[in-house]
């Protein structure tokens, strides 16, 4: 396989994109744990702290996403760094492990879906469950 210098740069983009993405999911649920804490701490309520619970599963699931996407982006650099150098062979190593870190990233952000998925699938169906109690008062 011929590996040049603009091989590993056609990760550039997409590195970055994903780093974005996962910054922002990040942000995203470190408001939403912010918010239920104060919650419980004013209500006690158990149901809370299962949620609290399930994101503090996901932010770890996303903080393994973004090291995995950051060492692929620093081994996509070392490549280029030792293709310009004339060392070939250590840059596909490089490359190939760079793959198979982004591939590795991808799998996490795809469990961590998985898993706020299944989140918000618990709560429809408590929101369901409470409006067919409400439905049969009546």
């Amino acid at each position: 396989m011929e590996l040049s210098l603009a091989t590993p740069s056609l990760l550039f983009p997409a590195i970055s994109l994903l780093l974005l993405a996962y910054t922002n999911r990040f942000l995203g649920l470190a408001a939403l744990i912010r918010d239920l804490q104060a919650q419980y701490r004013e209500q006690r309520n158990p149901n809370l702290r299962g949620q609290i619970e399930n994101l503090r599963r996901r932010v770890m699931l996303i903080r393994h996403m973004q090291v995995a996407g950051v060492f692929s982006l620093f081994l996509c650099v070392l490549c280029m760094f030792l293709l310009f150098a004339g060392l070939v062979t250590p840059a596909k190593y490089a490359f190939g492990i760079s793959l198979l870190l982004m591939m590795t990233s991808l799998a996490l952000s795809l469990r961590e879906i998985w898993i706020s998925v299944a989140a918000l699938g618990l709560q429809l169906s408590d929101l369901e469950s409470d409006s067919d109690a409400s439905e049969s008062r009546i």
